[in-house]
């Protein structure tokens, strides 16, 4: 391919996707109680789920220079250019660290895109862009492809307390205390690559309720729908069943569990949908 295409650990795409797409990945890192930095990759949910549950600080990090310019290089044996798309920079230092490494590797041969997204919101503008890749793209089109599906994609979820976030300065501390106060249990959403609040609701349920409302409000025929969870797999499920079975379309739609780098900051029983309207095929993201 003229086009290769790198992401990062916290896309989390489903199962083989990365591999059957010719995708390389690098990964984040976790800390447990201050220890030496862990890939993400070599701990999992469970892990993450076992420290929370033996009151481990769990930190997070995100690639280093280093790590990336090691996957641009090894893309780069086997295309003439590389397309690098990494979660939002509002959310880590590995956009910031990918930079670096491309003017280290050959800042003429690699772009580097903000998703201003995470998970799956990241995940779907990193298939788009390796579909369009595949189609023999160059990479300011494969770059671009990127950029307009993360745009398009909308990312809401539902935490169980906003002390993970707090700490982990994803979001301010006023709002953790108005959430802790009351007992809300709130509706946060990614925009502009920053998570903000989007409603205040008082129970789990209604927080899944407004979930599945918010979605099926915006999907319509052929979209993808990505439904997320940390350590609420049963609640997931509930969440992507009410969303096929409401909406009264063909969705694609996938339930996976975000990994330790992204669990670390929503914290246990979160669960979230990820929209992209058309799904990430859609003829007019590609340009065709």
């Amino acid at each position: 391919m003229p086009t290769a295409v790198v992401t990062d650990s916290t896309a989390y795409l489903p199962p083989g996707r990365a591999r059957d797409h010719g995708v390389r990945t690098a990964p984040l890192h976790v800390s447990v109680d201050g220890a030496g930095p862990i890939d993400e990759w070599d701990f999992g949910p469970d892990d993450l789920h076992a420290a929370f549950a033996r009151k481990h600080r769990v930190t997070t990090s995100g690639a280093t220079p280093e790590e990336l310019a090691e996957v641009y290089r090894s893309a780069l044996d086997e295309a003439d250019e590389v397309v690098a798309v990494h979660l939002s920079r509002q959310l880590s230092g590995t956009w910031d660290a990918a930079r670096v490494a491309a003017r280290t590797v050959d800042p003429g041969r690699i772009r580097v895109v903000d998703s201003r997204s995470a998970a799956m919101g990241l995940g779907f503008a990193v298939l788009a862009a390796a579909d369009s890749a595949r189609g023999g793209a160059d990479a300011d089109e494969v770059a671009r492809v990127a950029a307009d599906t993360a745009q398009a994609a909308t990312t809401r979820f539902s935490v169980q307390t906003l002390e993970h976030l707090r700490r982990g300065g994803r979001i301010g501390t006023a709002a953790a205390v108005l959430g802790t106060a009351l007992a809300i249990k709130p509706l946060l959403h990614v925009h502009d690559g920053r998570i903000e609040a989007l409603e205040k609701v008082r129970t789990t349920s209604r927080a899944v309720s407004r979930l599945v409302e918010l979605t099926v409000a915006e999907a319509g025929s052929g979209s993808a729908v990505a439904v997320h969870h940390s350590g609420a797999p049963d609640r997931a499920e509930e969440l992507a069943a009410r969303i096929r079975a409401e909406a009264g379309a063909e969705l694609d739609c996938v339930v996976s569990e975000v990994g330790a780098v992204i669990g670390a900051h929503i914290g246990p029983g979160a669960v979230g949908a990820v929209v992209l309207p058309g799904g990430w095929r859609s003829a007019d993201r590609a340009g065709n």
